[in-house]
């Protein structure tokens, strides 16, 4: 993250970045960890601690839904560590919400969590929801820790669409072919969203890089 020089005591907003497989969360993340300054705190997925540290992925109901209870405590647990900080946005990598977009079903998400979906939803203070792109249109799966085809992507970004509806400010990025194009209106969906005591530290287009 960039230096700046910003000494103003923020009031921390928390952002989810979100999108089916493969729709360049993690390649976005990285452009805002090199262009940001250190007032933007970007947390790593939890899914990604979960499953990358071991946790046993199991086709069985039980095993997807023990997955998804885990990946939301962790999820809660992360947004916590940045309470109290001087962050003027927390941008989380998926959200307590997404989770719900992996249940396998029957059975209610929330009540297993013991939450409530407008709960959750209140948390976040902006969603931006980058859509995965079909296959052939720039959908690739060689992440190690994604197992999903193209079409499971593609209803998992149906589903997380449906589950984040009704939030009063999401942006929603459509697919591209071009991924500089998508991570440009990315990055200035979120450099709006920054005070403007941060906005002097240099943001840059990821364009020309």
């Amino acid at each position: 993250m960039r230096a700046c020089e910003c000494v103003e005591r923020h009031k921390t907003g928390r952002i989810v970045l979100t999108g089916g497989p493969g729709a360049g969360k993690t390649a976005v993340l990285e452009l805002v960890r090199q262009q940001f300054c250190a007032h933007v705190h970007v947390l790593p997925e939890a899914a990604g601690i979960v499953f990358g540290g071991g946790f046993p992925r199991s086709a069985a109901r039980h095993g997807l839904c023990a997955a998804q209870r885990a990946i939301y405590y962790v999820q809660r647990e992360l947004e916590r560590l940045n309470e109290g900080t001087n962050a003027a946005i927390v941008l989380c990598d998926r959200g307590t919400m997404d989770g719900a977009a992996y249940w396998p079903g029957p059975g209610d998400f929330w009540a297993d969590v013991s939450t409530t979906h407008e709960r959750e939803m209140h948390r976040y203070d902006a969603v931006i929801h980058l859509r995965t792109p079909p296959l052939g249109g720039g959908y690739h799966n060689g992440n190690p820790l994604r197992t999903e085809s193209a079409e499971a992507a593609a209803k998992i970004d149906e589903a997380l669409l449906k589950i984040w509806e009704g939030h009063p400010r999401r942006f929603i990025v459509p697919p591209s072919t071009d991924f500089l194009e998508k991570a440009t209106r990315t990055i200035e969906i979120l450099r709006n969203e920054m005070p403007e005591c941060c906005k002097e530290a240099r943001h840059e287009s990821p364009v020309g890089r």
